[in-house]
């Protein structure tokens, strides 16, 4: 088998055929896993970046071992998460892991590490790194496993379906199965879209240009110090990269003159930093406080109500038939923690306010009623579609007015998010997070309206969970508070839009915010980019689809269809579906660039992680599968022998004759 792919996702599957291994069923088996980037971590989360980048989950939400709550048909195998890890390694407890031997910087961090740490990709790595060795030390008899550093560059079928796998280092590997774990990849520039109108415009007038990709890997060089760059976005790209051009360049934060306040100390190698957004403020700060009130629980949007959503409509909306219960269990589990959690600041028992959010609609004016007459604190409302779109309606004459709103506005969110009195915070983000998890498993349904999957769906409903419940540390907002305080950063607010002017040879840019323009020769869109197999920077993908071995899936109805930018592949096992409509016998996909539910490749510990489900699902196929071609193979061997074994006696007998005779 070879697994295309060793960073989280792949190493994720490799525990799982690791776990799942029967030989006497099997038979023996080599498992080819193949990554330019180191296992475990692969190109994302690997080693070599700087140490100043961080995931935004706490370290005490990241693991990568299934547990209890693990539906799968495999064996559960329970293991630490990140910040258990840890703990385990500053006390020396931890097997196939040398604190000792670790760089200074990666040392410290593990000796520190808290539950509500968020800690370095280079970090991560480790974890990810000594899962990965974990997983392939643990092997039984039987079960082997080769990493190969290299890229795989194509896949092709072969003599009784075999598969040769190319790489890039001119070797090829010959298998049975292949499973494409590929994880993220990017977007070549192509003709017909605006990132291509904006390279070219840049390529004329020597300006830099950076399309989405992914910070960690893109090249800055040409954003040269002191100078104006337009930088569109607000989200977790936009704060690595406000990390990597102040931080990065020497500059450093300092305790400020007001307890708990940072001011920046520049190193004069900064850009002059103009940033805006749709929205226009960055995304919601990572919640920290805990639930003091009843446990959570859902209420409205539930796995059942959304199959039921799903069987009942013949061409499914977002706006219609899921937005108004999810924007309800939205409410429901912030309300239910300020009513339980908090009970001084409320007017009425939660069974009585409940009772009222039962009756009306989410963004209804008799909710809204409700709500106020149930507060002690209008302020403590949370009015949906103000929460979305904080600036709307906001005017301002200069980029200093922006600025002064936009400090308001990110004080104000840190107090919230960042405090046990506002736990009401953790229970939203808790609805948000169990109803996106519901939600993605009925994303790849074929009733979908295409113009709601492109356009509600795909891009304003993962958007908006990214800004509510995705966000970045709260330090990375006081950063850029001290950012702004500084004159490095400067926000330019909402509804962002960005123009060529050709006679100038500059980017211009404006909002609804701020009524005049800005223009800079530098452009950043600090944005991942998003899926698109038919123009993937992955030669093997690419080729996957050019092959006709595989396709993108198209979302069809009456109403049109929709190219979805992913690779299709059989919902229940993740088999890839051909150009011809049929599975492909032998090649396996997961990860993002997949029609299958996606949330991440690693997740918070005892949530049924969907990735885990999936890596279960998907060994247990291949493995049977890799026991079907052994059986197959040993038989058609025995055949061969038998038919040899018959045609060469006769032979031998007749040469026998003759030998006698003469």
């Amino acid at each position: 088998m070879a697994v295309l792919g060793a960073g989280p996702r792949g190493a994720g599957l490799l525990e799982r055929i690791v776990a799942n291994y029967d030989g006497d069923t099997t038979g023996p088996l080599v498992v080819h896993l193949i990554d330019p980037h180191p296992p475990g971590a692969g190109r994302i989360w690997r080693d070599a970046q700087s140490g100043l980048l961080k995931l935004n989950s706490l370290a005490a939400d990241v693991t990568m071992f299934t547990d209890e709550t693990s539906t799968i048909e495999g064996p559960v195998r329970q293991g630490p998460s990140l910040v258990e890890w840890a703990e385990l390694a500053s006390r020396g407890e931890l097997d196939g892991y040398d604190l000792d031997a670790e760089d200074q910087q990666v040392a410290d961090e593990v000796r520190s590490l808290g539950p509500a740490s968020f800690p370095t990709r280079r970090l991560q790595s480790r974890y990810l790194g000594w899962f990965f060795e974990q997983a392939a030390d643990s092997a039984p008899e039987g079960l082997t496993v080769l990493v190969h550093a290299a890229e795989v560059t194509g896949v092709t079928t072969i003599d009784n379906g075999a598969q040769r796998v190319e790489l890039d280092t001119g070797d090829s590997l010959t298998v049975d199965v292949v499973v494409y774990a590929l994880g993220h990849s990017g977007t070549l520039v192509h003709e017909g879209t605006r990132t291509a109108e904006l390279s070219e415009f840049a390529a004329r007038h020597d300006l830099a240009y950076v399309p989405p990709s992914f910070t960690a890997d893109a090249d800055f060089s040409a954003v040269e110090a002191g100078e104006p760059v337009i930088v569109r976005g607000l989200g977790l790209a936009a704060v690595d990269l406000l990390v990597l051009l102040t931080e990065g360049r020497g500059g450093a934060f300092l305790p400020g003159d007001e307890p708990g306040r940072l001011k920046y100390r520049p190193s004069g190698r900064e850009p002059r930093i103009l940033v805006g957004s749709r929205r226009g403020v960055p995304y919601h700060s990572k919640v920290t406080s805990v639930l003091q009130g009843e446990p959570f629980e859902t209420r409205y949007f539930t796995a059942d109500i959304a199959r039921e959503i799903v069987a009942e409509h013949e061409i499914l909306d977002f706006r219609t038939h899921f937005w108004p219960l999810l924007a309800k269990e939205m409410l429901h589990g912030y309300y239910r923690e300020l009513f339980t959690g908090h009970p001084d600041r409320v007017r009425v028992s939660w069974v009585e306010f409940r009772a009222e959010l039962d009756r009306f609609a989410a963004q209804s004016p008799e909710l809204h009623e409700a709500v106020l007459a149930a507060l002690v604190d209008p302020s403590d409302e949370l009015d949906i579609e103000t929460f979305d779109h904080p600036l709307r309606g906001a005017a301002a004459t200069d980029v200093g007015s922006v600025s002064v709103a936009l400090h308001e506005y990110i004080r104000e969110d840190l107090r919230r998010r960042n405090s046990q009195q506002h736990s009401e915070n953790q229970g939203l983000f808790l609805a948000l997070l169990f109803s996106f998890m519901t939600f993605v498993e009925f994303q790849d349904a074929p009733n979908w309206s295409p113009a709601s999957l492109a356009g509600d769906v795909r891009v304003w409903w993962k958007g908006f969970f990214s800004y509510v419940a995705s966000g970045p540390p709260g330090h990375r907002l006081d950063e850029l508070l001290a950012l702004s305080e500084a004159g490095v950063v400067h926000f330019l607010g909402g509804e962002l839009r960005v123009w060529e002017d050709e006679e100038a040879g500059l980017f211009r840019a404006k909002g609804t915010t701020l009524e005049r323009q800005v223009s800079a020769r530098a452009l950043i869109d600090a944005w991942l980019p998003d899926a698109d197999v038919a123009h993937t920077d992955n030669l093997a993908l690419r080729q996957l689809i050019e092959s006709g071995e595989g396709r993108e899936r198209i979302a069809a109805t009456p109403e049109g269809s929709l190219a979805t930018g992913v690779i299709e592949v059989r919902r229940e096992d993740s088999r890839i579906v051909q150009a011809d409509g049929t599975t492909h016998p032998r090649r396996f996909a997961i990860g993002p660039y997949t029609s299958n539910p996606f949330v991440g490749a690693f997740s918070r510990p005892r949530t049924n992680a969907v990735s885990f489900r999936e890596n279960d699902a998907v060994a247990l196929s291949t493995l049977r599968l890799v026991g079907e071609i052994s059986r197959e193979n040993e038989e058609r061997e025995q055949h061969e022998h038998a038919a040899e074994h018959h045609y060469r006696r006769p032979l031998q007998r007749t040469l026998g004759g003759l030998a006698r005779k003469s």
